[in-house]
């Protein structure tokens, strides 16, 4: 038996849309089902943002600090930030997110000093807040931050995505398409979709270790 040795295998946007048309029973008969997939496909790429962590989204970015400037405007792009660090004489020093509350709270935001807090404003574009903040121009923020996936345009188009997410893009494409068109599948293909999502994203989890330490204080009665 010969093996292909082929290991591209890998749909584009047209093909996922077919893929889920048929599970529904059905067929792509007019542009206007591309267009309705298309869309329905996009508002489903949204949800897996609410949904949970994709490793394969998180990207590295830099921020160049300025004296005196605690306010920096990120990509429209990032959803959230994972962690931030910044690097001075290259060692790198951990910032400690805060809550909105406890920003706000600060007494007097304008103490310059290494930043060792932030808080991120997430607004349609988010801006990351550092406090103290910076007392130099040559320290630099880097931070992980979880991005927006690319959207689904042309139908010849791929998807942002690692190939083990594919069960669950088709599978949840059909369920979004029958919410629409076949009504009767709704029950089946919902189910199918949230097996294929909670699998894919187990397998997507990051497997450093840890351990849960639990602190044991002593009191002392009189």
């Amino acid at each position: 038996m010969t093996t292909s040795g082929s290991k591209d295998f890998e749909l584009d946007v047209a093909e996922y849309i077919e893929e889920a048309f048929e599970r529904c029973g059905l067929e792509v008969r007019t542009g206007y089902d591309l267009k309705t997939a298309k869309r329905s496909m996009n508002l489903m790429l949204a949800e897996w943002a609410n949904r949970g962590l994709n490793q394969w989204t998180i990207k590295q970015r830099t921020v160049t600090l300025t004296q005196g400037d605690g306010d920096y405007d990120l990509g429209t792009d990032v959803i959230d930030i994972l962690s931030v660090v910044v690097r001075r004489s290259n060692t790198d020093y951990a910032l400690d997110r805060i809550s909105r509350d406890s920003f706000l709270s600060i007494p007097n935001k304008t103490t310059q000093g290494r930043p060792s807090q932030f808080f991120l404003d997430r607004q349609v574009t988010p801006n990351l807040k550092v406090w103290p903040v910076p007392e130099n121009d040559t320290d630099v923020i880097y931070y992980d931050a979880l991005t927006r996936m690319d959207d689904a345009d042309a139908q010849t188009n791929t998807l942002d995505m690692p190939f083990r997410f594919y069960p669950c893009l088709a599978a949840g494409l059909a369920y979004y398409i029958a919410m629409k068109r076949a009504p009767q599948r709704i029950q089946l293909l919902k189910a199918v979709y949230e097996e294929e999502f909670v699998r894919a994203m187990a397998e997507d989890r990051d497997r450093a270790s840890f351990n849960v330490v639990p602190q044991y204080e002593y009191f002392r009665t009189t």
